[in-house]
């Protein structure tokens, strides 16, 4: 099971292969069910993987810069 996968969510490398695993899907029916979109398959799961790090360190630096805000902030209150 993969994230939501709107096109507005990922980077343009993402939604073509995510649009190639849609099509896969839609062109196999039944051959799906059988393996034959599965090494697309693997190619968008690394993709989003690769994001979803990216993101979350993204998330991690902001959250260092907040602390240490908020920190500067303590420390000018405990002067006054």
């Amino acid at each position: 099971m993969h994230t939501d996968l709107s096109s507005h969510l990922h980077t343009p490398a993402c939604n073509k292969l995510i649009e190639e695993l849609q099509a896969c899907h839609e062109n196999n029916a039944f051959a799906k069910f059988v393996g034959v979109c599965n090494s697309i398959d693997d190619k968008v799961v690394k993709c989003l993987k690769g994001e979803r790090i990216a993101r979350s360190a993204a998330n991690r630096a902001k959250a260092r810069e907040d602390q240490a805000k908020y920190k500067e902030k303590l420390l000018q209150q405990e002067k006054i």
